[in-house]
């Protein structure tokens, strides 16, 4: 597949000899090649740069005829997005909660009424897991039409063993019908269940001892995360879920600083790949994390849903020189979005980040973020030909738009997906 006549090409090619996530001004480098080309063979890119080049090149004169090639009539080019925060597991909006809200109940008032994370659990419970990956594929489509390639997938809406596993199966059923790249995480330690209330100890044996043994053994998670928030779990019972993850050679992240403050040092111990929320972190906190590769994952559209006046405090972290991604929280209670561009159109308007800060951030951090920059993220031969399609002569276009879907196709993995959501080449 030939990609040519591409207006403005967005590599996201590093220009330093360090390894690891961008900080500070690297995230404002972009790596950008007009009149550019790519060319993918087996679901790689195996070349990139200008299009005069690449029709000169030897190999494509010979193989002109087997290469499908698309003419991108000069418009934008970026990697795919990496949404590297998303709960899909799930079967109904919480509309009731959606209403609350509007009336002024905050998130606590409704989680205390029955409502929040609580309110889901009946339904996963109850659904099939052949319902439960419906509805997870239905979210990875969605999100392919608006650019995204590789989509980091939670459990955590079933708060039992049996519907954790099933909801993990679930995603990997989902994710063996699509052609981008899930990165499934077990989050059986998202609230408290009703049935353990008062025995919080008990529930956090049962994710030690049993849930997450499963999950490892059968390989349905790669990472284990946590809400570790007031109402929810401690830190301490997070370290406790940490040593078991990585007994168990899983990857950790967690939920930290939403509605309040995380003291983070313990939590830091265990070298998280991802912090996310962040929006009550600490100066200490930020001044440690700018010495990190943990990601500091922002979730703005939570922020937005929810209605808070407050976003987390990206120019701060920035400044700091933390590394920072941006995804969705693609989910039924606080950001039922799954949409990237709207998600940097936020960061850019709430957060004050550049354009090209916001396109980092959801692109080669969001990679780095799920332990995948080495494949994914920037657009490099030897990478997986993962791409977006903008209708768009500037690639600023795409956070300005509002609410506007101008991902015009996306490459995953080689395969080329209409803004219909349906493969139309292999």
């Amino acid at each position: 597949m030939l990609l040519i006549n591409i207006g403005q090409l967005l590599t996201l090619r590093s220009t330093s000899d360090k390894s690891g996530p961008r900080r500070g001004t690297q995230l404002n480098e972009l790596g950008i090649i007009e009149d550019a080309a790519v060319l993918c063979l087996g679901g790689k890119i195996v070349s990139v740069g200008k299009s005069k080049d690449a029709l000169r090149d030897s190999w494509l004169k010979k193989n002109r005829k087997s290469v499908i090639e698309i003419d991108c009539e000069h418009q934008v080019v970026l990697p795919g997005f990496v949404d590297s925060h998303t709960h899909p597991a799930f079967i109904t909006p919480r509309l009731v909660d959606f209403e609350k809200r509007i009336s002024g109940a905050t998130y606590e008032e409704i989680a205390e009424a029955g409502g929040g994370i609580r309110s889901s659990v009946e339904g996963v419970r109850k659904a099939t897991k052949g319902r439960l990956a419906e509805q997870v594929l239905q979210a990875l489509r969605e999100m392919a039409e608006q650019g995204t390639t590789t989509v980091e997938a939670k459990s955590g809406y079933g708060l039992t063993l049996e519907s954790e596993l099933k909801s993990l199966e679930a995603i990997r059923a989902a994710a063996n019908c699509w052609s981008g790249t899930v990165v499934p995480t077990l989050l059986g330690a998202h609230v408290l269940p009703n049935e353990f209330r008062g025995r919080s100890r008990e529930y956090v044996e049962l994710i030690c001892e049993q849930m997450i043994p499963q999950s490892a053994k059968r390989k349905l998670a790669q990472f284990v995360d946590v809400f570790t928030e007031r109402g929810a779990f401690t830190v301490e019972d997070t370290a406790r879920i940490f040593d078991a993850a990585q007994k168990h050679g899983l990857g950790v992240r967690a939920h930290v600083c939403q509605l309040s403050q995380t003291s983070l040092p313990l939590l830091m111990r265990y070298n998280p790949v991802s912090f996310d929320h962040m929006d009550h972190v600490s100066d200490t906190d930020i001044r440690e994390l700018a010495q990190r590769d943990t990601i500091a994952t922002l979730v703005p559209g939570a922020n937005y849903f929810l209605g808070s006046n407050d976003f987390p405090p990206a120019r701060k972290l920035i400044d700091a020189g933390v590394a920072m991604a941006l995804a969705t929280d693609y989910n039924p209670g606080s950001s039922p979005t799954p949409s990237m561009p709207f998600v940097l159109s936020l960061a850019c308007t709430h957060m004050k980040m550049s354009p090209a800060e916001a396109i980092s951030a959801a692109t080669i951090n969001g990679a780095w973020a799920l332990r995948l920059a080495e494949r994914k993220g920037s657009i490099e031969p030897g990478k997986d030909a993962d791409l977006a399609v903008f209708e768009a002569d500037d690639y600023r276009e795409i956070p300005y738009w509002v609410a506007s879907n101008r991902c015009a196709f996306t490459i995953l993995n080689g395969t080329l997906i209409a803004s219909s959501g349906s493969a139309v080449l292999e």
